[in-house]
């Protein structure tokens, strides 16, 4: 039985991008003591928690879509996060992507997100709350010019600069990703202050909003976090590399095999095709 059963699930992770992945069938956080399973882009989660959709600090986007659970490290991140950004700025913060209610893979647009320890924060701050209907269909800012190589002036605010570095500066956030262009005009804006830039790396697309990643929580014993980051701001030839014109051949990444999945995760979704 629960090698027809991993048949199935190998089927079903080889199946088109646009098919739903198992994962996507699962529609409420399994029971259990919170545990973040795995890598980040190959895992999955034991009692996750919803977002609160109300706050007067954030709101949260597409919440049709069931992409807003996670780890309560990461809403209690994403809680204090949007209160000082609201303290220091009176903007609006727009939650995005976290984790599904398990986590595990997407049919698309994450490769990451697995483990309830990601969330996507959009790089704008309305003064206004957005109604339900924008929080349904909302549309991004893009903050870097067609060229790549640079932000766009016309819609750059400084305040984008403040809510990444009070991102940065969290002490559970060990990576954001933002887009090369952003990455650059945070180091010209940086100042004397820099040591916060070591944890902003840049990465491709991430053009509208900052991808922000979490340590493994202490207890989650099957977690594998990533080194940390290499030493200094990553503002000199790091940074520069991104700006030179790929050599022929060379691509961004793209979908590869899937790897088999964290044995404890496997087992979760056999039992969920079980019934258990």
């Amino acid at each position: 039985m629960k090698s027809a059963l991993a048949g199935v699930v190998a089927l079903l992770l080889c199946a088109p991008l646009w098919a739903k992945t198992p994962w996507q069938t699962i529609t409420e956080p399994v029971a259990g003591a919170s545990q973040a399973i795995g890598s980040f882009s190959n895992g999955c989660i034991v009692g996750a928690r919803p977002l609160p959709q109300q706050s007067v600090n954030y709101q949260v986007m597409r919440p049709d879509q069931l992409r807003y659970f996670g780890h309560p490290d990461l809403l209690a991140f994403i809680s204090r996060l949007g209160a000082q950004v609201h303290q220091r700025t009176g903007g609006n913060m727009l939650v995005g992507d976290m984790a599904m209610p398990a986590g595990g893979r997407f049919s698309s647009g994450h490769a990451s997100h697995q483990s309830g320890l990601d969330v996507d924060i959009w790089l704008q701050l309305p003064r206004q709350r957005w109604s339900a209907q924008q929080l349904l269909r909302p549309q991004p800012i893009d903050l870097v010019l067609a060229s790549g190589k640079q932000v766009n002036p016309a819609v750059w605010r400084p305040e984008v600069t403040t809510l990444i570095k009070l991102a940065a500066q969290d002490h559970d956030v060990t990576r954001i990703f933002v887009n090369p262009a952003i990455k650059k005009q945070l180091c010209l804006e940086a100042g004397g202050d820099r040591d916060w830039l070591r944890k902003v790396r840049p990465w491709f697309a991430h053009r509208a909003h900052m991808h922000v990643r979490l340590r493994c929580p202490a207890g989650s014993l099957e977690c594998q976090d990533q080194p940390a980051p290499p030493a200094g701001d990553g503002c000199g030839a790091e940074l520069d590399s991104w700006f030179v014109p790929a050599k022929p051949g060379t691509t961004q990444p793209g979908s590869k095999t899937p790897p088999p999945l964290p044995p404890s995760c496997q087992a979760l979704l056999d039992n969920h095709f079980r019934g258990d």
